[in-house]
């Protein structure tokens, strides 16, 4: 929807009400009083009115309409090449819209109606949400080509001591937990100012030697394929982390849902697999 066409619509909206929903400047909107206290039963009307369409698509039997499905930025580049033609051929009456976010944004976003379901980091604990586990993947030491651990195996977490370590921005979860790693061995990262918002992003300064970072091994055959980043593997049990699929438990789309987990799992599994491209040939002094 336009802007205009949303600025139209909502000047109705609060003719029709009698109340002044939000305050508007050149530069701003702002939510007044009276908006943001209709607000919460305004996203219940929403909420409800798609579950009567869920109910009825569920008369017919058949899985139908958009489908708005949430991703980290972590899963997202890494799962959607295999998995949008993989759901276009399983269910083609689907018409998938995809939103990339951080978890805390999506988890709102699904309590609110925006999106349908979400593929995050397992566990969420979130209340009134189910979690269906997908697929497990490890994280290995991405270094620059040619760096001293560069092909190396069975490291011990304890090499994370020291390193110049490159962290995505806050509220990613691998930060998180590449954070939590760090702790379990009490190593402490040397600090950095480089800062990126994606993991592509982070794995091109480690090709530029400014660090090392972390990565899943879902992301290996895509973000080495320019033979600039090499990756190293830790010992067992090596870290890593829970891929899942997250959807309101109200839905009554459940059995839908364990559909799509199913085909999520085998597309991510897949990926996780996925072989290396062999570098192009580099030398370090």
């Amino acid at each position: 929807m336009s802007q205009p066409t949303l600025s139209q619509a909502l000047a109705s909206l609060e003719q029709g009400l009698g109340v002044q929903l939000v305050e508007r400047s050149t530069r701003t909107v702002l939510m007044t009083t009276a908006g943001a206290r209709l607000l919460e039963r305004a996203t219940a009307a929403v909420v409800a009115a798609d579950g009567f369409l869920v109910q009825a698509s569920d008369l017919g039997g058949q899985w139908s309409g958009p489908l708005r499905l949430g991703l980290i930025p972590t899963v997202a580049p890494y799962l959607l090449p295999a998995l949008l033609p993989a759901l276009r051929s399983d269910h083609p009456d689907i018409d998938a819209v995809v939103v990339e976010d951080q978890t805390r944004r999506l988890l709102s976003s699904l309590r609110s109606g925006a999106i349908e379901a979400a593929v995050v980091a397992l566990p969420t604990d979130e209340a009134g949400l189910n979690e269906i586990p997908l697929y497990d993947e490890d994280f290995v030491l991405a270094v620059p080509a040619g760096h001293r651990l560069d092909g190396r195996t069975g490291l011990p977490l304890s090499v994370l001591k020291n390193q110049p370590l490159l962290l995505l921005d806050d509220g990613h979860c691998l930060r998180d937990q590449t954070l939590d790693l760090c702790r379990s061995v009490d190593a402490a990262p040397r600090s950095s100012d480089t800062r990126a918002a994606s993991l592509a992003t982070i794995v091109q300064c480690v090709a530029g030697d400014l660090g090392l970072t972390l990565i899943p091994r879902s992301a290996i055959a895509v973000e080495t394929a320019r033979g600039t980043v090499g990756t190293a593997e830790f010992a067992e049990p090596k870290p890593g982390r829970t891929i899942g699929l997250v959807h309101r438990a109200s839905t009554g789309r459940a059995e839908d849902y364990m559909a799509l987990a199913a085909l999520v799992t085998r597309i991510g599994l897949d990926v996780a697999r996925a072989k290396r491209m062999p570098p192009a040939p580099l030398s370090r002094q």
